[in-house]
């Protein structure tokens, strides 16, 4: 009597068992991962996310990144009369780390002014419109070279 309840509750009336049922459903499960691999092979990105992540790495990595992650330095030190310094003085070889990320945010300041003089050039009949991109641009390029320069050279003042 059990056997048969057994049979009975293993197959419907239609005749499938779910030992079939669970095989095609395996096999279906290993078509889809297939066939989810194959996208991420094949996929291709964008060229503006693909730059975006450059870039981003880029800064990452000039701006002092890695050793960020290793050293895990100090945040920044309050000096007597409540003055907060960002920088390590007299040292080439320490940063605090809101040093990486000034630096990394002027980095990013100085990538902007380039991409902004570069598409001054797509304005070649509008020439307000190119004139202005281009002064923009250089504006902000200066002003990441100068303040870049201040906090490498404040070190040794």
């Amino acid at each position: 009597m059990a056997k048969e309840v057994a049979e009975e509750l293993m197959t419907n009336g239609a005749g499938w068992s779910m030992v079939g049922w669970l095989r095609r459903r395996f096999s279906s499960l290993a078509f889809s991962m297939q066939k989810t691999y194959w996208r991420l092979v094949t996929a291709k990105p964008s060229i503006f996310v693909t730059a975006a992540l450059v870039v981003a790495a880029s800064l990452f990595l000039l701006g002092g990144g890695i050793y960020d992650l290793l050293e895990k330095p100090l945040l920044a030190i309050v000096a007597t009369g409540g003055r907060i310094i960002t920088y390590y003085p007299y040292a080439l070889n320490e940063q605090f780390l809101i040093e990486s990320i000034i630096v990394m945010v002027l980095y990013a300041i100085g990538v902007v002014g380039f991409l902004l003089t570069y598409q001054s050039t797509k304005y070649a009949y509008r020439s307000r419109e190119a004139y202005r991109l281009l002064l923009v641009g250089c504006v902000l390029v200066v002003i990441a070279y100068i303040f870049i320069e201040r906090s490498l050279l404040a070190r040794w003042a």
